[in-house]
Formats: structure tokens, C-alpha cells, sequence
């Protein structure tokens, strides 16, 4: 491990706070002996703790599953293990920045140490919901498939199967109302700002769910789109990695430009040469 480390570029570790210690290996140490290495460690709660990070508890204590769900429901984690996923490219981000700054000339050995954590990653996460309650003082709550701030922004069903609407400016709602023949709230001057659909929140949702129950999702997305909408179908998760060229080998396409290299090892396909080096190390 020893010998990895003194060639590598970048190390990268998940252990609780002390692991490392007993493993015989100093983070801080190794830092000074290669003036080029960037280390990160990557945590639940942060450096100093030695609780475990699993991002179920992290999305409990960090506001996220008190705004997740029905209204009337109770709180819900995301369907994707979504603070880890947020740390981790906030710990690529971090690593990046340290990167590109080794390149414009030496880091100090502090600024090589890295530590990220699911829980702050999950709580700067909140972005629009936690300025809410900094502006307001006033406490998130669950909207379920709406929007605190916006109306309609919500999902409907429509005769075959739901979908979501997304009016972001006062021009899309009239827009959306005239494509779904709902030209009296169209034209409603109580309705033309968000404000005052916001106000009416309930008026409005109602008028439409009882429209777009009369046909098929699919006629109501091909209206709205063509007057430029924001709409979407509930799509599953077979539907959206059909027509992609993911595989079970290499996973979804990359979100970045780039490209899969080597396929993942197999089952200790590795195991022979990382014991080998440890006997050397350690042995």
C-alpha cells in the first residue's frame, strides 16, 4: 500500500476517524514525504467523528426527508442514494480544484488534504429549500409532487398514466392554460402572475387534473410542447435506459465527456497482487 501511495497522484479513503491511524498509515506524514500528493478523505460527519456515514441517516438529519412525500404523509428518503452520490462528485469537484492548483505551482500540505462529508454535502444540497426558510424563518414542509414557490409545478394523471407540468414564467401559464383549452384561467387577470396563482394554488391544481384525466398523457405532452412548456412523462427506469447503450458490464453512459477505459475488475481479480504488496509492506 505503501508503495501505491508514494507513486500515486491522487489517494482517496472512506475510513471513520482513527482507522488509518491503526492501520499503521499517517495521512498528514505521507503528505509531506510526496510534495505532490492530494489526499482526500471522504466521511459521514466529518473528519473527527467516528460515526458511520450511510446515506439513509444522512438524508434524515439533513432536512431532506422532511420534505420528501405526500403532505399528509409521512417523511421519505429520495429513491437514489443521492447524498452519497453529491459527495462524491463534490469530492471530484474538490480534488479537481487541487489538481489544477498543484499545476499553477506547489500546495502546501494543507491544502492537499481534503475532507468532504455526506452531511455537509447533503445540507449545502438544500440550496432554494434552505434560503426559503433563511428568508422566511418560516419551516420547509413536504409538497409532495408540487412546488412551494410555483403553480402548476406539479405532476397530474392524465387517462393512461401521470406526468408533470412545470410553468417557471407568467408567459408559459398562459401558454399551458390555452393548450389545455383552459382559456378562462387564461384569461382569469387574478391568475396572471404566480403570485396569484400561488394564492389560488387549489383552484388552479383542480381545473387542471380534471382537464388532463380526459385523454392519454402523450396528447397533452405533444400540445404543450408545442407551445414550448415544460412538461415531461413519469418515465420508469427500464424506459429511461432504453435507447441508451447502457449495459450491465459498464453501467450508464457517463454525465461527462468521456469514456469507460478498462471494464470493472472481477471478483478478486486483483486480490493476488494487493496481498502480495501487503505482505511487503506490512509483512
Amino acid at each position: 500500500m505503501l508503495d501505491l501511495i508514494r507513486e500515486a497522484a491522487v489517494v482517496l479513503d472512506n475510513f471513520l476517524h482513527g482507522s488509518l491511524d491503526r492501520l499503521g498509515l499517517d495521512a498528514d506524514e505521507l503528505l509531506v514525504g510526496n510534495p505532490s500528493l492530494i489526499w482526500c478523505t471522504i466521511s459521514g460527519f466529518g473528519p473527527q467523528s467516528t460515526r458511520p456515514g450511510y446515506d439513509f441517516v444522512v438524508q434524515s438529519e439533513c432536512g431532506w426527508m422532511a420534505i420528501t412525500g405526500g403532505r399528509d404523509g409521512s417523511p421519505m428518503k429520495v429513491g437514489v442514494a443521492l447524498a452519497d452520490v453529491i459527495a462524491g462528485k463534490d469530492a471530484a469537484i474538490a480534488i479537481l480544484a487541487a489538481v489544477a492548483e498543484r499545476g499553477a505551482g506547489q500546495l502546501d500540505s494543507a491544502k492537499r488534504r481534503i475532507n468532504i462529508s455526506l452531511v455537509e454535502s447533503a445540507r449545502a444540497a438544500l440550496v432554494n429549500v434552505a434560503q426559503n426558510v433563511l428568508v422566511s424563518g418560516v419551516d420547509a414542509k413536504r409538497w409532495g409532487n408540487a412546488h412551494p414557490n410555483l403553480v402548476p409545478y406539479q405532476l397530474f394523471d392524465a387517462a393512461d398514466r401521470p406526468f408533470v407540468i412545470a410553468v417557471g414564467s407568467d408567459g408559459q401559464w398562459r401558454a399551458c392554460a390555452r393548450a389545455l383549452g383552459l382559456n378562462h384561467l387564461a384569461d382569469d387577470e387574478s391568475l396572471q402572475t404566480n403570485a396569484g396563482r400561488v394564492e389560488k394554488r387549489e383552484l388552479v391544481v383542480a381545473a387542471f387534473a380534471d382537464r388532463v384525466r380526459e385523454m392519454g398523457a402523450q396528447h397533452w405532452i405533444d400540445r404543450l410542447q408545442a407551445v414550448s412548456v415544460p412538461c415531461g412523462l413519469v418515465k420508469t427506469v427500464k424506459e429511461v435506459l432504453d435507447g441508451t447503450d447502457a449495459d450491465a458490464r459498464s453501467g450508464v453512459p457517463p454525465s461527462v465527456p468521456g469514456s469507460v477505459r478498462l471494464p470493472p475488475p472481477k471478483l478478486d481479480e486483483h486480490g493476488q497482487a494487493i496481498r502480495t504488496l501487503g505482505w511487503r509492506a506490512f509483512g
